[in-house]
């Protein structure tokens, strides 16, 4: 990866940090889930409306680090109008992305989640990164308890 590619990544994550989309109560949810990273303390709660089997609409409220807030603002604006299916596959080509498992260059459908590339480089923050995303399976399996870093090792 080139040193500009870099920048516009850490450009975006700063972005998405600084000003998170969906940052929200979403009325009207059908599902929300709670995530906590004990070892950092991150929080977050998501909130997803479905139609059907398609996500329609989604946001989050919470304190994090800028890799935690970032990866939920994007998640959020890249899983509107996915299927089950389909944000279930995004989860795995973002995991296996951040946690150096797949390709940095696999996995096309991750468009804008690419970004987070360079978290695999720092195994620490991981867990930064994936916390919405296990807490997105809370959310879509109904889960009551709040999702944790404890997931990551249930989920693969």
């Amino acid at each position: 990866m080139t040193s500009d590619v870099k920048e516009l990544y850490q450009q975006l994550i700063v972005d998405h940090s600084k000003s998170p989309r969906n940052c929200r109560v979403l009325e009207g949810a059908d599902a929300s889930a709670e995530g906590h990273n004990p070892l950092c303390g991150d929080r977050v709660t998501l909130f997803v409306k479905l139609e059907g089997d398609r996500v329609k609409d989604l946001s989050f409220q919470g304190n994090g680090c800028a890799i935690s807030t970032a990866s939920a603002s994007l998640l959020t604006e890249v899983l509107k109008g996915k299927t089950r299916a389909e944000a279930e596959a995004l989860f795995t080509s973002f995991h296996d992305l951040v946690t150096g498992h797949g390709a940095k260059d696999s996995g096309p459908e991750l468009g804008k989640l690419k970004v987070f590339a360079g978290v695999s480089e720092f195994p620490v923050r991981v867990k930064c990164a994936t916390l919405v995303w296990h807490t997105l399976r809370a959310a879509l399996a109904r889960v009551q308890q709040p999702a944790t870093d404890a997931d990551a090792a249930h989920a693969r």
